[in-house]
């Protein structure tokens, strides 16, 4: 039966590849034929737990409320796009959103529920660093703005260098990533090689500190959290 669940689960997950903007299209019967098979097996898997188990238990459990309201919500959103696409009005399948609470809410899905309430709980706990690490790149955007902002610098493609804030906020974080190393530091590099200690200190302050530090609070909290879940047995 698990087996049988997480495959349809997949299946249903796996038709935004095939739907409308999808990267393999297929017809639309196709794919709302699928889709209908797999809330009918969704639905046959909730009415054989709500038969071995007693109902008060049954509708107390949010996790049944929570997979039914999601098979209505998937039906009512595909009967309505049917409908509309029967008279060529433009339309989105708004509840691909919903797909997850399958994977999320049934039965099996208990270590999948773990891990997911694990990093639900550990989110608070990790804001406060989060907040310095988006407070130490504001600082830093500002500093870049007063030093390369009034040097009328340009980039490769002939674009103003660091002449908006928001644009400046945006490529730095990227540069925590290094995705944009060192296209976006060569501009000032090449006005002056000292602007390169701006941009060292920032990568090792951010990239290297903030990084290191974010991660090490967020598997920290997520294992303790995680911990106490498997102590307590329950989900």
């Amino acid at each position: 039966m698990r087996t049988v669940t997480y495959f349809f689960i997949f299946l249903n997950l796996s038709l935004a590849v095939f739907e409308e903007p999808a990267v393999y299209p297929l017809p639309f019967l196709v794919t709302s034929m699928v889709e209908v098979l797999c809330l009918l097996v969704f639905f046959g898997r909730l009415t054989h737990f709500a038969k071995v188990t007693f109902r008060n238990v049954f509708w107390k459990d949010t996790k049944n409320i929570c997979i039914m309201v999601a098979i209505l919500l998937s039906l009512t959103d595909l009967a309505i796009y049917g409908i509309l696409r029967i008279y060529n009005v433009s339309s989105i399948r708004w509840s691909r959103i919903v797909r997850p609470i399958f994977l999320i809410n049934f039965a099996e899905s208990r270590q999948i529920r773990r891990a997911f309430r694990s990093i639900r709980n550990t989110l608070p706990e990790i804001t406060y660093v989060f907040l310095l690490f988006m407070f130490s790149l504001l600082m830093f955007s500002l500093m870049a703005l007063k030093l390369f902002g009034e040097r009328n610098l340009q980039t490769a493609e002939g674009m103003p260098y660091f002449k908006n804030y928001l644009e400046i906020v945006f490529d730095l974080y990227v540069l925590v990533t290094t995705a944009n190393s060192p296209d976006v530091m060569m501009p000032a590099f090449d006005f002056s090689s000292w602007y390169a200690l701006f941009f060292i200190a920032f990568v090792i302050v951010n990239t290297y500190i903030f990084m290191s530090l974010f991660l090490a609070v967020v598997y920290n909290n997520y294992k303790k959290h995680l911990k106490v879940m498997f102590g307590e047995g329950g989900l």
